[in-house]
């Protein structure tokens, strides 16, 4: 059974930094895309980043890309995201996401694409 685990949100003040995580289990990240997204209250999901064996590394808020860092621990079946220099704005709930009926495909930025998904971390930036 597909399972993932987010982890790591929380409040953070203006300018400090988060790492997120994402734990999986019943698939392998070798095998298949994960991606973070996250939303923001009143808006829609939106992809963060995507890692795939097929693409490598794929980030999606273009403005923030320096802010924002996403790795994977395949002995760990861990990802996870680091966000920088957090603004208010990046208040929303974080989510990892993958699809377990797709081996082998790279990612894509329409949270609809994707199946499986964890249950959220909430982050709060504020002061």
């Amino acid at each position: 059974q597909v399972q993932l685990v987010e982890s790591g949100g929380g409040l953070v003040q203006p300018g400090g930094s988060l790492r997120l995580s994402c734990t999986t289990s019943g698939f392998s990240l070798d095998d298949y895309a994960i991606g973070w997204f996250r939303q923001a209250p009143g808006k829609e999901r939106e992809a963060v980043a995507c890692a795939s064996s097929v693409e490598g590394l794929t980030y999606y808020i273009n403005s923030e890309k320096d802010r924002f860092t996403m790795s994977r621990d395949t002995a760990k079946n861990t990802v996870y995201l680091q966000v920088d220099s957090l603004k208010p704005e990046d208040t929303a709930v974080y989510y990892c996401a993958t699809d377990s009926t797709r081996p082998g495909y790279g990612c894509y930025d329409d949270p609809n694409w994707f199946e499986d998904w964890g249950l959220g971390t909430q982050v709060t930036v504020s002061s």
